[in-house]
């Protein structure tokens, strides 16, 4: 049988708005049946700080740290809690609700979503696997602990060794799901706890130190240096496998360009957006 084609989107770095732009246009060209499923990778500049869309600012994040430090910062569709991207990989995928073999649960659209990354870990030598929260785990994501999105694995996240190493997110619009997520490169624990804000300075030491033990990057587990181009192609074959696709590159036209710039102006680089609730 003929394997599926999906589109393939490099966009290397661009700002947070373009990035939230580009992945809610895709979503739209696709509901629209202009272009096919899509599977994209990008990067942040400058390092950016994304929230989830239900997450409350005054809550949870320290805005002058924010700026102290120089980030972008952009609210997701998506929900979930706050993500600083700086040393990772993120991806997205765009599919149909009515793609053949896409459950209609949430979580286990994850699952086969994030069955990519899988394979794209073992790509690189490393044996991920799925997380499968246990009461606690899920107790405290009902009521978090803290606004920091590796603070603890979701369902059908990928952890190795119980370490979260890539955090996702997920909506549906207009018949389409849009999930897109982290693969920590790096991770600098006191900068990403110091961008946001806790109960008490010791909630705030307590996640400090056990967010070692709940994340871990990609530098920490691999006994050589990894590149971003690797890991593109790692991932990138691994969804080729998980799905049982073929990739082939993407180019927008200057009409579905022009998609991207106004919903980046008019919602992602719009502070009505990004400072709302």
């Amino acid at each position: 049988m003929t394997k599926a084609v999906w589109h393939y989107v490099d966009s290397g770095k661009c700002t947070p708005s373009f990035n939230m732009a580009l992945d809610e246009a895709l979503l739209d060209l696709h509901s629209r049946g202009e272009i096919g499923p899509v599977l994209r990778f990008y990067e942040w500049s400058p390092a950016t700080l994304s929230i989830g869309y239900f997450q409350r600012i005054e809550k949870d994040i320290d805005m002058e740290k924010v700026k102290e430090l120089g980030l972008g910062f952009v609210r997701r569709p998506t929900g979930g809690r706050g993500v600083l991207h700086e040393h990772e990989l993120t991806y997205s995928v765009i599919v149909s609700e009515q793609y053949p073999g896409m459950p209609e649960s949430v979580t286990e659209a994850y699952r086969v979503i994030s069955s990519g990354l899988l394979e794209g870990f073992r790509n690189l030598g490393l044996q991920a696997e799925f997380s499968i929260p246990d009461k606690e785990v899920t107790d405290q994501l009902k009521h978090p602990k803290s606004g920091v999105c590796f603070d603890a694995p979701s369902w059908y996240e990928l952890v190795v060794e119980g370490k979260k190493v890539a955090g996702s997110a997920q909506t549906r619009q207009k018949g389409v799901i849009l999930q897109h997520g982290a693969i920590l490169m790096s991770l600098d624990v006191d900068k990403l706890t110091s961008i946001f804000t806790y109960s008490s300075p010791a909630v705030k030491e307590r996640v400090r130190r056990s967010l070692p033990e709940r994340a871990i990057a990609i530098d920490r587990l691999a006994d050589r240096d990894i590149t971003i181009d690797e890991c593109k192609e790692a991932f990138s074959t691994g969804f080729e496998k998980a799905l049982d696709i073929s990739l082939e590159p993407l180019e927008l036209t200057d009409e579905q360009m022009a998609l991207v710039h106004q919903i980046e102006k008019e919602k992602y680089a719009n502070d009505d957006w990004n400072y709302k609730k």
